[in-house]
């Protein structure tokens, strides 16, 4: 991701509480040399300072075939708003978008129910425990068969993140004033990812992490 200096976000902490935030990521892979890609939900995970991701894609889905091979690339996105120029002091502007983003690099390794029962039931509960807690005492109260029917009809998979890019453009680059007029002008939308970066302007310049460059 091309992530010029002033928008360049390397606090660690800060980005996995973004992707739990945004955990409907994209996953990316290479499969006979056509990128291919898939939406689901991904449990963020932090085990002695290094990020795990995990989830599971349905067996007929072809991308977990090169799963343990090349590196895949998670895609965690947020809110994001045009920025007219208009809204610059100086007239000779050019309109932009901001917006905030997370890209996470790894390689996928395969978990199947017939190899790893062990961690095919882990990486199940942390998808419940993570999404909906409340299902877990039905989940364990279901027959053996119908369980083991849904874990053998998908692949689950855990990355180890050997690679982050944050990338929080916020008019960082804009003076002190052209920023608050567009922090200002974006919290009044009633739509609710305008209304975000905002709000996330809005922080910045309230914690001094607004200077220009």
């Amino acid at each position: 991701m091309y992530i010029p200096s002033a928008f360049r976000e390397d606090d660690i902490e800060k980005l996995v509480a973004f992707m739990r935030a945004n955990s409907f990521a994209t996953l990316v892979s290479i499969l006979n040399h056509v990128p291919v890609a898939s939406h689901i939900p991904l449990v963020v995970t932090v085990e002695n300072n290094v990020v795990k991701l995990s989830g599971h894609l349905a067996k007929p889905n072809p991308q977990w075939q090169v799963f343990g091979g090349d590196e895949a690339l998670a895609v965690f996105s947020g809110p994001h708003a045009y920025i007219s120029p208009s809204l610059y002091e100086k007239q000779e502007s050019v309109p932009t978008w901001n917006y905030i983003a997370v890209h996470a690099y790894g390689v996928p390794q395969v978990i199947t129910l017939g190899d790893s029962p062990e961690l095919m039931d882990k990486m199940i509960e942390e998808m419940i425990n993570t999404y909906d807690s409340e299902y877990k005492s039905q989940w364990h109260s279901l027959s053996d068969n119908f369980r083991e029917g849904m874990m053998n009809g998908i692949i689950g998979f855990e990355i180890t993140v050997t690679r982050l890019e944050g990338k929080y453009k916020l008019s960082q680059n804009r003076s002190h004033s052209d920023q608050n007029n567009v922090a200002h002008e974006l919290l009044q939308s009633t739509e609710s990812t305008v209304h975000a970066i905002g709000a996330a302007m809005k922080q910045n310049l309230e914690t001094g992490e607004n200077l220009p460059g």
